[in-house]
């Protein structure tokens, strides 16, 4: 799948350091998002570097996914995880600011990055001293695109949402929550952000945080452009 379906495509794959703990952080979509295991198997393929990926709790409970998504290096997202994971065991994890809103948009909001929620992931690297990477992922959206959602049934069923997506239509309702199109998938590391702040502390100026959230959603959401703009096809890049 990562190599001849996605076909995916790396550039600034160096920005990640093959030591030490760092928090990446990148946008995310498709009803059933493609991007978290393509840049996690992508890092553990050409850098031999294992990627923890927080997920909601939400995805933890869904059949199969759940199951597949703990055993591919799925973490619940939590503060205590994550410190542990980068501050006690140097490891790369993986965050997507936008929570369930990134994955639930509609095919017409593509590549919108919605809020980064309370910059929760930078007093996280603050605490645990370790750089923010910002990756950009295009592709995933047309992987899966969702046309609507049925808020009365996400709501029966108590979920954050449920999609009908264009794989639905081609392939069936079963199928096509399995099934991605072959869009190609490119993604673009950031220069690592770095905090000059004392690690350990048990709280960070709110302002500051929010500040440097919202820099590093601005700097996704103009390199995701940049990126559209360069593209030539949905498939073949």
């Amino acid at each position: 799948m990562y190599r001849h379906w996605f076909r995916v495509e790396w550039e600034g794959l160096d920005k990640i350091p093959m030591t030490g703990g760092a928090l990446l952080v990148s946008n995310h979509a498709g009803a059933i998002p493609s991007d978290a295991p393509a840049i996690m198997h992508g890092i553990e393929e050409e850098l031999g570097r294992p990627v923890y990926g927080m997920a909601d709790y939400f995805f933890r409970k869904v059949p199969v996914v759940g199951t597949l998504w703990s055993r591919a290096g799925g973490v619940a997202a939590h503060p205590d995880n994550a410190y542990r994971l980068l501050h006690d065991q140097g490891q790369l994890s993986l965050v997507f600011p936008e929570g369930t809103k990134g994955p639930s948009k509609t095919y017409a909001d593509r590549y919108r990055l919605r809020r980064f929620g309370r910059g929760g992931f930078v007093e996280i690297a603050m605490r645990s001293g370790v750089p923010v990477i910002p990756i950009a992922v295009v592709g995933a959206e047309e992987s899966m695109p969702i046309l609507f959602r049925m808020n009365g049934l996400a709501k029966a069923l108590k979920l954050p949402y449920f999609p009908v997506t264009a794989n639905d239509l081609a392939f069936g309702p079963l199928l096509g929550k399995v099934a991605y199109f072959p869009a190609k998938i490119k993604i673009h590391v950031l220069d690592p952000v770095t905090f000059d702040v004392e690690p350990g502390l048990e709280r960070y100026s709110k302002s500051r945080v929010m500040d440097e959230a919202e820099h590093i959603r601005a700097r996704l959401q103009d390199t995701l452009h940049d990126m559209l703009r360069e593209r030539r096809s949905v498939w073949f890049g």
